[in-house]
């Protein structure tokens, strides 16, 4: 499945254990990329970059360790894999979590510490516009649901975004994340400068 390098449209999985996959699939293939879902290790050693998608980190560690792609998933992370995670992804790729459930895992890949549902509950779930360095064309409509904040960074990650003072947008290398969900609005933007940073290591 992977495209020769610098060839084709870049190769881009959404591990599809929980959350919003389809969602991603479609901003992914409309910001030019090759989609599909990878649940075991074999179709996650077929894509350039994997999406990390939204929904309940908790539930997302346990089937990762349940389908045997915690580990593949952190080699390739640690390999230089391209990754982005919304949401419950950014918390999927932080190095450290403020505040875990019990037996809670992370991915890591980012050198950062978050605060699970920072932003409140369910009921407390919003939309704000948000200025993402590395987006053109003026602020990216956010989708915060049951969000994370990043409390804390280290040197080589790069804040992207901030909401209301709280860093909500990161980058580390080739690593991407989002507080905020950019699959729900239509606008593809950010997948798209996912996109680019997969073509761009390939």
């Amino acid at each position: 499945m992977t495209g020769a390098p610098g060839t084709g449209a870049p190769v881009i999985g959404v591990l599809a254990l929980q959350g919003d996959v389809r969602e991603h699939l479609t901003a992914l293939a409309a910001a030019g990329a090759t989609a599909g879902p990878v649940r075991r290790p074999g179709e996650l050693a077929e894509v350039d970059g994997l999406v990390i998608p939204g929904g309940e980190s908790t539930t997302m560690s346990k089937l990762a360790h349940l389908f045997g792609m915690m580990e593949p998933l952190r080699e390739r992370v640690r390999a230089g894999m391209p990754v982005y995670g919304s949401c419950a992804g950014l918390i999927m790729l932080a190095d450290k979590i403020l505040d875990p459930r019990s037996g809670q895992e992370t991915i890591g890949g980012i050198d950062m510490i978050v605060r699970r549902n920072a932003f409140g509950r369910q009921n407390e779930s919003f939309e704000a516009s948000v200025e993402v360095t590395g987006v053109a064309g003026g602020p990216v409509e956010g989708v915060f649901i049951r969000a994370p904040w990043v409390e804390s960074t280290g040197a080589a990650v790069e804040v992207l975004a901030e909401h209301d003072g709280h860093v909500v947008a990161v980058r580390q290398g080739r690593a991407l994340a989002t507080s905020f969900h950019p699959e729900l609005t239509g606008d593809h933007r950010v997948h798209r400068l996912f996109t680019d940073m997969v073509r761009a290591a390939r």
